[in-house]
């Protein structure tokens, strides 16, 4: 047996020398993301709209796992900006081979709302609905429709969208109810969230399908929520409905993220992975 048969999963699972490119890549999650790309010896590309913070973490990140990952500023909704950052990251580091379409707007709704509350479905302004389908989906569109056009002329390349367990279940808006206020003062999730998530489920079938004989898989990864510090009556509620009894914690989406962006998910294509502690099956 030689070496490789010996080490076909670890094989498999490594990154070295890949570009992987993160949207939102200052966030929570896109900060976990370009981290599980470095451990695994990939060179992590984190994008943002923040560019102080992107370009800090990004220095951090290279730091700390001594890979050359980088951070650019663009606003993912501009298909000029983003023609310009992709001959830039080419020129500087190199054709994309992974791209994680994680930016996202995630209004938080703990709390702080006026009587006539935006976030509910009868008074969300046009303005919100507009920004966050802009952010999360046209993002993601046009992010692949660079990045992944490059990829299939290469025949080679992997696309991962981020979506939620909100993307296959309706939000229980009763975990964000405060005793005492009447219906219309209450704090929901709002209607954007979920259909943004959905979303990215259907772009992952068509590009799955799209591009298959181009040798470009593309998948979506559906996590629950993410444990950050949140009211203690909001996480007791939310993990009463989660089987596992908890939030996830930061850092359990890595080792899904290197499975789903690696030679180790090589026969898988369309799908949508779901790590939520089991929510959407009670």
């Amino acid at each position: 047996m030689n070496e490789f048969s010996k080490n076909v999963v670890q094989q498999r699972m490594r990154l070295d020398g890949r570009i992987a490119l993160i949207t939102g890549g200052a966030g929570l999650l896109g900060i976990q993301h370009a981290e599980a790309i470095a451990e695994m010896g990939g060179i992590p590309i984190l994008l943002d709209i923040n560019d102080k913070i992107v370009r800090e973490k990004a220095a951090e990140i290279a730091s700390k796992y001594n890979v050359p990952a980088s951070g650019f500023y663009a606003d993912i909704t501009k298909k000029e900006m983003l023609q310009s950052v992709q001959s830039e990251i080419e020129q500087k580091v190199g054709p994309v081979e992974i791209l994680i379409n994680n930016a996202a707007n995630n209004p938080k709704v703990e709390g702080g709302y006026d009587a006539k509350n935006w976030t509910r479905f009868e008074n969300l302004p046009i303005s919100v609905w507009q920004d966050d389908l802009d952010v999360g989906l046209t993002g993601a569109f046009l992010c692949s429709q660079l990045f992944g056009s490059v990829m299939a002329k290469r025949k080679r390349g992997v696309i991962l969208n981020i979506a939620s367990d909100l993307a296959v279940i309706a939000p229980d808006q009763r975990i964000y109810a405060e005793s005492g206020l009447p219906e219309e003062e209450q704090n929901v999730k709002p209607v954007t969230y979920s259909v943004v998530k959905t979303g990215l489920l259907g772009l992952t079938r068509y590009l799955a399908t799209y591009w298959a004989d181009k040798c470009v898989r593309v998948n979506a990864l559906s996590p629950g929520g993410v444990y950050t510090g949140q009211d203690e009556a909001f996480v007791k509620r939310l993990s009463n409905l989660i089987p596992m009894g908890r939030m996830a914690a930061k850092d359990e989406y890595r080792a899904a993220v290197v499975f789903l962006v690696s030679d180790a998910s090589s026969f898988m294509t369309g799908a949508n992975l779901i790590i939520e502690g089991g929510r959407t099956i009670w």
